[in-house]
């Protein structure tokens, strides 16, 4: 990069007028203090209020991002810097911009991604809601922490460091708070180097309300990090459904069971078949989803699941899906029979329904197999041009 530096230290702005001035008035005296070589970036989102005018009057550098969001404002920030290192935070002075050593120190240990952590750097009275601070924050980093394995103990702090170049080779894409999420779960996927430093959290010092909603942007955290994860989201629940029903199946196929005076016969093996139908459709899914995220690039390469889609193929996929359809028609047939040998009169439908119920899961399941393997191979085709001939001049008599 032309006139590059070692550090850009990057602000998202919307009409913070209120506290801009006082957020780069710190910064630039981190970087006088410390002695590095660096820029103090704002991303700006459209302000209305003269933030853009007052931040150049404190000598930072503004550029205007036209796309609005959070995330936005961010990415727009990202490629724009100048920094071999940035370290990003909110401009309404509830980071101390001031005191960035232990960021600084971890990126040039060679740590990729620097997450500041406010539970253990410590969070001043009022300065997050307890909605934020005892729930919210504590499920959805524990929820990433589970699907991703993620080290960062706090997902959501908005003051963090990484390396540039290895953030922008992470393709980040969310535009708006979920932003946050996705820079650790690429990061973690990706297997950068990730750190963690105490972050105080103070008050912020706006007057106005935050652009922050929590139960919209709490949900659009938790839909990222679910629907970046194919395995939290289709895998493991599925393959519990149809365990669980796959269970019961077995256990009432033969016989009603009584446990405590509590019976369970045909009804409960009919809901315990639709479990199975259920856990097949969502590990389907699961499927769809990775073949889909592989080749747009959201989620990684996975050599165990190429392996293992290696090892079912169309052809043998279809072929069991067919031992599954014959196996359902067949058990229809003998159902069929036993009805016939009644003179198809009054049926008994607790034994009629032991045929019945599983010749009709058997169908469902030999068309879904069939079917999902077929969707499979046109996910993945790859494409190809096509070059046509040119039309033919049109002759006029």
């Amino acid at each position: 990069m032309s006139g590059s530096c070692e550090l850009t230290i990057l602000m998202p702005c919307l009409n913070e007028a209120e506290t801009l001035a006082r957020c780069i008035d710190k910064a630039r005296a981190y970087l006088a203090r410390s002695n590095v070589s660096g820029e103090v970036l704002i991303a700006d989102n459209g302000s209305t209020d003269g933030s853009q005018a007052l931040a150049a009057a404190h000598g930072a550098k503004v550029v205007a991002v036209p796309a609005r969001g959070y995330g936005a404002a961010l990415i727009g920030g990202i490629e724009a810097a100048r920094g071999r290192f940035i370290i990003m935070g909110d401009s309404d002075d509830s980071y101390d911009f001031s005191d960035l050593d232990g960021f600084v120190g971890k990126l040039r240990d060679g740590f990729q991604l620097v997450m500041g952590n406010r539970f253990r750097g410590g969070i001043k009275p009022g300065a997050m809601p307890p909605l934020h601070r005892y729930l919210g924050n504590p499920v959805l980093t524990t929820i990433g922490r589970i699907l991703f394995g993620s080290p960062a103990g706090d997902f959501h702090c908005g003051l963090r460091g990484f390396d540039r170049a290895a953030i922008l080779g992470l393709g980040l894409r969310a535009t708006g708070m979920e932003f946050a999420s996705e820079m650790v779960v690429k990061a973690t996927v990706h297997q950068l180097r990730i750190a963690e430093v105490p972050a105080t959290l103070s008050p912020d010092g706006r007057s106005r309300p935050p652009h922050l909603r929590s139960w919209r942007d709490g949900w659009r955290h938790l839909r990222f990090l679910l629907v970046f994860s194919p395995r939290g989201l289709f895998l493991y629940p599925g393959a519990v459904l149809f365990l669980l029903g796959l269970l019961a199946n077995l256990w009432l196929l033969p016989a009603s069971r009584t446990i405590n005076g509590v019976g369970f016969d045909i009804h409960t093996l009919l809901y315990a078949s639709v479990l199975m139908i259920i856990g097949v459709q969502s590990m389907l899914f699961w499927v769809f989803a990775k073949i889909h995220g592989m080749r747009e690039g959201i989620v990684p390469p996975d050599p165990r699941f190429q392996e293992f889609m290696a090892h079912a193929p169309l052809e043998r996929s279809l072929i069991f899906a067919g031992v599954l359809l014959i196996t359902g028609t067949l058990l229809g047939v003998v159902a069929l029979g036993s009805w016939g040998a009644d003179a198809f009169g009054k049926l008994d439908p607790v034994h009629t329904m032991r045929l019945v119920i599983p010749s009709a899961t058997f169908i469902l399941l030999g068309f879904q197999i069939a079917f999902g393997a077929c969707f499979v191979s046109v996910l993945e085709i790859q494409g190809t041009a096509i070059t046509l001939p040119p039309p033919e001049p049109v002759r006029r008599g």
